[in-house]
């Protein structure tokens, strides 16, 4: 009897909610033959063991909103879909602490939060974006300038290995660091490592006023200057953004009302001796704020130093740019017709020698096909010796991180 026969029957066993793939379910171009919906970290823990006497390959799925970024697994036995835990499981006002499933969407964990006047400082990048999705791809927004990102602010975790056990890490008391390193192993991770099934966050009170000043400069060097500036100073921004070659150099301040009142006057003689002619300031984040430019998505870092000459030389490629300047963390994108490898080479050596990199997060096959995604990784020995500690016989999203991890 084969594998396919047997592997609906043994599945069905350790969870309520298994079904045959449909073309629907193909991880980046790949099929699945089973699509699997666990209700709990027990019930993940016994797909997992399932699927490993099975010799499956597991891909783990929240909403779907990332899976096509990286490289396409080499195949694709179950997806474990993480809709059904989708719950806030705690919520510690008093110790600015939440706990929450993998499957639940950013936004609704923030409108939880907000009603007790708190939040987690992680911007949703992209709509409908899950903590798991999230965690796997290390993805963020403006606010990882001041805040940080999943790596900074979860101080706990739930992860089920390869072989169904299921392991913990870190707690719910913010100074508590027993494990931590799980959690870090796990961000960023593509999904390579385990499957985390909740989470435990550190919390941020939600700010009562905030202000934006957005200036317009058209050219690179003043932008950089206008970054700058602001990230030396002392006036703690939220997040320095920039919209190139549109041209917009926007600050982001958050804090009690007379705080950010003081700074915004501060900010604005900054902004002002650094070049900028005008400065307006609103309440509203502008419309293209945490979105990513559109096309072949490329993740572009450098020093800060550098972020001028970055944006020269994406005008340059035609790739166009947005993303934390003050971080050094900017996110570019250009037509898939454009002559996307040859941008890639430029910019990647460009980034490399700023202290930085390239990786091209989501395009086309056809254009993944004429590139290197994720270009040279110092330490990727090590991060394969750590893949086979996880999961030696690959079994979890096989070939979707760097190196063909």
């Amino acid at each position: 009897m084969s594998v396919e026969t047997v592997a609906g029957p043994a599945l069905a066993s350790a969870c309520d909610d298994v079904r045959e793939a449909v073309d629907g379910d193909s991880v980046d171009g790949v099929p699945p033959g089973h699509v699997a919906r666990p209700a709990s970290t027990d019930e993940t823990a016994g797909l997992l063991r399932t699927a490993a006497e099975l010799d499956l390959a597991v891909v783990a799925r929240g909403a779907g909103t990332k899976l096509t970024w990286g490289t396409p697994p080499e195949r694709v036995d179950l997806v474990l879909d993480l809709s059904r835990m989708d719950a806030v499981l705690d919520h510690a006002a008093g110790d600015l602490v939440a706990v929450a499933q993998a499957g639940c969407p950013i936004d609704r964990l923030q409108e939880t939060l907000a009603a007790a006047g708190q939040r987690l400082a992680i911007d949703g990048t992209l709509p409908g974006t899950t903590l798991g999705g999230g965690i796997a791809t290390n993805s963020s927004g403006p606010r990882r300038m001041l805040n940080g990102t999943f790596r900074d602010l979860m101080i706990g975790t739930t992860v089920v290995r390869a072989d169904g056990v299921i392991a913990k890490s870190g707690g719910r008391v913010v100074k508590n660091v027993a494990g931590y390193d799980l959690g870090k192993l796990m961000t960023g991770s593509f999904g390579t490592l385990g499957v985390v099934t909740e989470a435990v966050f550190r919390l941020h009170p939600l700010p009562t006023a905030s202000q934006v000043l957005a200036v317009d400069v058209r050219d690179a060097t003043t932008a950089a200057a206008l970054v700058a500036a602001v990230v030396h100073s002392d006036v703690v921004p939220t997040a320095v953004e920039v919209d190139w070659p549109a041209g917009v150099v926007a600050v982001l301040l958050e804090g009690t009302e007379q705080g950010v009142d003081s700074r915004t006057a501060a900010t604005r003689t900054l902004l002002t001796g650094a070049g900028a002619s005008t400065v307006d300031i609103a309440e509203q984040l502008p419309p293209w704020w945490g979105h990513h430019p559109e096309g072949v998505l490329l993740k572009l870092t450098c020093s800060l130093s550098a972020v001028g000459g970055l944006l020269q030389e994406a005008a340059r490629q035609g790739v166009a740019v947005r993303g934390s300047a003050g971080a050094g963390v900017l996110y570019g994108g250009l037509p898939a017709d454009a002559e996307v490898a040859a941008a890639v080479t430029v910019l990647r050596a460009f980034c490399l020698a700023a202290g930085g990199s390239l990786v091209v997060l989501a395009a086309p096959a056809d254009v993944r096909s004429t590139v290197d995604v994720w270009g040279p990784v110092p330490a990727l020995e090590l991060m394969r010796a750590v893949k086979g500690q996880f999961d030696p016989h690959r079994r979890l999203s096989p070939g979707r991180f760097v190196g063909g991890i």
